[in-house]
């Protein structure tokens, strides 16, 4: 997983039908920096009126970001000063904080609208813990929302992008205590709650041990530009630093009051690993090792299953497709999808209401472009303007989507990739047939088909700015090329 760059992108236009490109058009990314306001793509002729700009979500949240980073400094303390030091060494460096930002989003977007918005409201107000049901088993299906032996079928298929259902009509619920005994009338309210503004700095804090996790099992040198954690601290403290703040976060994720909201992000943490795992292993078969310049291993991957694969809209009807995106999944929208759903469930939302539905849906579409999008960026020149080594995905034996894509065109990576591109030449060779097969055109198409399925469900939500904002997300996760 990488973190989001604050350089210029270039866009690509977005029309109705979400697999049809149009030209290029250079311009600066809406995303690229905080006071910078989002451009909506346009799919009307260059006469027409331009669409007016999307809501800025840095703009929109930007006290609430600087105090996030500020406050988050304080919870690492540790008693030993290295330790101090690498925890907060990502910290410090420039983020764009896309999943603190999407907590916050999704918690202007629907507080104020679930059934139980007037207990957490006043609990909030009188510093009281939010009653906690101890005895809920560990694998209540509207907890993890995963993929688990008890989850919902639709939840489990990466086959298409993720489709939102209307939840079942809700439970009878035990009335409120006396004092919050009234009649709640739905409405949006611009307040914040406090743990909301913690969970926000939960799921960084994740996000960011995950990176210091990532960056010593992929020995990369670099991260944002300058020296990664395991390469200006070693590869054991990069390691005990990573630990160290999900142990920071588990405890600060204890106080939250919310037995739902612990599980939700308790498995993401399960979730990182697992997709770790997957990726060790390819895109199916059993774990591969790791390459070597005489290793000749073979993954079971079933390459002629792609040959079939229509352009963007089904190539995951293949098993080597379904991992790949469930390994994406795990390793990257996780973390947004229960971010987001968990941020809504502090709001008061509870079993049946669609608000949570949407945040899940939203956050796993919009995670599975971001990180497909991510996929392409190795195989930009501009990587080497950031200082990332080039190509680091086929360096480390991984066959990503411009690969997979590219696999149908020209049937010889088909080897390179079973062998995790571990023989002599392969990883310059592969880069050569990659750049000449339209594996990274196409997998920005299927981005874009995850980013719109993102935009639509925001739909049963209420006009906001914060909606607006997550639409513009939609737009700018598809369109950045730094």
């Amino acid at each position: 997983m990488r973190s989001w760059s604050s350089s210029a992108t270039a866009s690509i236009r977005i029309a109705s039908n979400a697999r049809r490109i149009v030209p290029l058009r250079r311009h600066h990314s809406a995303l690229a920096h905080p006071q910078a306001r989002p451009q909506s793509p346009s799919t009307c002729p260059s006469t027409s009126t331009p669409a007016p700009a999307k809501t800025d979500p840095y703009a929109l949240l930007a006290p609430h970001l600087d105090q996030l980073r500020t406050s988050l400094l304080t919870l690492l303390g540790s008693s030993h000063p290295s330790l101090d030091a690498i925890a907060q060494y990502y910290f410090l460096h420039p983020s764009k904080q896309l999943r603190p930002v999407l907590v916050l989003l999704f918690a202007r977007a629907t507080n104020g609208l679930g059934e139980g918005f007037p207990e957490v409201k006043w609990a909030a107000d009188n510093a009281k813990a939010r009653q906690q049901e101890l005895d809920a088993p560990l694998t209540r299906k509207d907890v993890l929302c995963d993929w688990n032996p008890s989850m919902p079928d639709h939840t489990a298929s990466f086959e298409t992008a993720f489709e939102l259902r209307r939840p079942p009509s809700p439970p009878p619920h035990t009335p409120p205590p006396p004092l919050l005994h009234q009649t709640h009338s739905p409405a949006l309210t611009h307040t914040l709650l406090p743990t909301q503004l913690r969970l926000a700095q939960i799921v960084e804090m994740i996000h960011v041990a995950s990176l210091l996790h990532d960056d010593v099992i992929d020995k990369s040198p670099l991260r944002r530009g300058a020296a990664s954690a395991p390469a200006a601290f070693g590869n054991k403290l990069a390691v005990l630093g990573g630990d160290f703040l999900l142990g920071r976060a588990s405890a600060a994720l204890s106080r939250l009051g919310s037995n739902e909201v612990v599980e939700l992000i308790a498995s993401v943490i399960a979730n990182l690993v697992e997709g770790e795992i997957l990726q060790m292993k390819g895109n199916g078969g059993e774990a591969a090792p790791p390459p070597t310049s005489s290793s000749s291993a073979s993954n079971d991957i079933d390459l002629q299953a792609l040959h079939s694969s229509p352009l963007a809209s089904s190539p995951a009807s293949s098993d080597k497709w379904s991992i790949y995106l469930k390994k994406t999944y795990l390793k990257t929208a996780s973390l947004m999808a229960k971010g987001a759903r968990a941020a809504v469930v502090l709001g008061g939302c509870r079993e049946g209401e669609v608000c949570k539905e949407v945040a899940y849906a939203y956050g796993r579409n919009l995670g599975i472009a971001f990180q497909l999008i991510d996929d392409t960026l190795d195989f930009s020149s501009s990587t080497a303007q950031l200082g990332k080594p080039g190509f680091a995905d086929l360096r480390l034996g991984l066959a990503t989507g411009p690969a997979l894509y590219a696999a149908e065109e020209y049937p010889e990576l088909e080897g390179m990739i079973g062998r995790r591109f571990s023989g002599e030449g392969d990883v310059e060779r592969a880069l050569t047939l990659i750049s000449a097969s339209r594996g990274v055109e196409r997998t920005r198409e299927l981005a874009r088909v995850h980013a719109e399925k993102a935009r639509e469900v925001l739909a049963l939500l209420p006009r906001s700015e914060a909606r607006d904002a997550l639409e513009g997300l939609t737009e700018g996760v598809v369109r950045r090329r730094w």
